[in-house]
């Protein structure tokens, strides 16, 4: 049996992801609380209750966790609702919380990426239009500009807004995200404010921070034909990739929004991007269908083949991130892997998926691409919203119940890969010796 390993770029980040409201619990003054008292919102009714109890303090036992099994950084974010719970009313001890965690990750030699908007808003703001109001970027800024000047001893690492196209598909055309709207006009209103949220909030950043480097987390989506010699499913592939994968970030280096529908000129927006977030969990094979007009006339589907986790929700994909980091390396920036995980309570994928993923990464880092830094989604299981609890993706399993973290073999798996800072061959023939052959052939 060969020994070989992958080792990775110098320096190189190793870390988790978690969100505000995903984790915090006791969240009440958001659009997430009121959506979960919604009955029929969430699947099974579910609620997020106290979450993993961090704003309780257990955020602490986590992140000590994270580095007692080899993290050198963390990917967290700022409920907006509880800095600013009132349009005229500043919560500084609510932000003292936020100051304290970036304080501990670099006093324990780890280091902190903060995420100002992970798909949640203050009511305050949802009662003026949320995001379909043109004033909302300008009281974005105001937050953004309260959180930096407070935060920017401990923190250089910031992404504006999470997922923007998740955010505007999931809220304004699917219906699944608040406030469960299905209008194609005004989703393209949503994406126009957000691009003009996070261009005045990098301004802002670098006005009070001009070292830091600021970004947007990108869910790639990665698409294939569904028969490579049909040229009717590349018709939807194409409108597909450039609506989800290429609009907003292509926005952010030209100044040019393209939504194949419409297009608009941001010119604000043009250069404000000093990395690519690339957040990549599976791939959809696309065929060309007349009856799915609000996907372009494209159905999605996960390939035969694949591996699926328990509820079906992701495909174990791995050349899909490849497809990602290629995506990501084309706009000629340094490259975080922002989330990258599956659910799997039993925890019998994810070692195969973390591997084979981060394999494709490592290739990328071996072709000199700018790679800087992994974050698995995520850290311990969460709330998944509207997904609710029905899904566990983190390396540590929760009790909802008890509060009690479970370790999971992952967690093992995890450690020494970020100890090592590679993947060994050892590492895959104990975990995934199912996937050995095709990482280590031996001839």
């Amino acid at each position: 049996m060969p020994e070989a390993s992958f080792h990775f770029p110098r320096g190189f980040l190793w870390g988790s992801a978690t969100a505000s409201h995903q984790v915090e619990g006791g969240n009440t003054n958001n659009n997430w609380a009121r959506w979960e008292s919604e009955p029929g919102r969430i699947i099974h009714d579910q609620k997020a209750g106290m979450a993993c109890d961090w704003w309780g303090g257990r955020w602490r036992e986590d992140l000590e966790r994270a580095r007692d099994t080899g993290q050198n950084a963390h990917r967290l974010s700022i409920e907006w609702s509880r800095v600013q719970p009132a349009p005229d009313r500043w919560d500084d001890e609510a932000l003292d919380r936020y100051v304290e965690i970036a304080r501990w990750l670099v006093d324990n030699g780890m280091t902190p990426m903060v995420t100002l908007h992970h798909f949640s808003d203050p009511l305050w703001l949802v009662d003026l239009g949320g995001w379909e109001n043109d004033d909302t970027p300008a009281h974005f800024a105001r937050f953004v500009r309260r959180a930096v000047a407070a935060l920017k001893d401990y923190v250089s690492l910031w992404t504006t807004v999470n997922e923007p196209n998740v955010y505007a598909l999931s809220g304004w055309v699917e219906g699944l995200f608040p406030p469960g709207k299905r209008d194609l006009g005004l989703a393209a209103r949503v994406v126009v404010n957000l691009i003009r949220g996070h261009a005045a909030a990098y301004r802002v950043i670098h006005e009070l921070q001009p070292g830091a480097r600021a970004g947007v987390a990108t869910n790639y989506r990665s698409f294939a034909p569904a028969h490579p010699r049909n040229p009717f499913d590349r018709i939807p592939l194409n409108f597909q990739n450039q609506l989800f994968n290429r609009a907003f970030n292509d926005c952010l280096a030209t100044g040019k929004l393209n939504l194949v529908f419409k297009r608009f000129s941001l010119p604000e927006a043009a250069a404000t991007q000093d990395f690519i977030g690339l957040n990549y969990y599976s791939r959809d094979m696309v065929a060309f269908d007349l009856l799915k007009p609000c996907q372009m006339f494209g159905r999605r589907f996960y390939p035969a083949d694949a591996a699926l986790s328990p509820t079906g929700f992701i495909a174990n994909v791995p050349a899909g991130m490849w497809d990602g980091l290629k995506w990501a390396h084309g706009y000629a920036l340094p490259i975080y892997v922002t989330e990258n995980g599956v659910e799997d309570d039993a925890d019998t994928l994810r070692p195969r998926y973390l591997i084979e993923h981060l394999h494709q990464v490592w290739r990328a880092a071996n072709f000199n691409w700018q790679l800087k830094g992994y974050f698995h989604w995520s850290l311990v299981d969460n709330f998944e919203w509207e997904r609710g609890w029905t899904q566990r993706f983190g390396l540590w399993g929760l009790d909802v119940e008890t509060q009690q973290r479970v370790r999971r073999r992952s967690v093992d798996l995890y450690e020494e890969i970020c100890r090592e800072n590679g993947i060994t061959s050892r590492m895959v023939a104990q975990y995934a010796p199912e996937v050995y052959d095709r990482l280590f052939p031996s001839t």
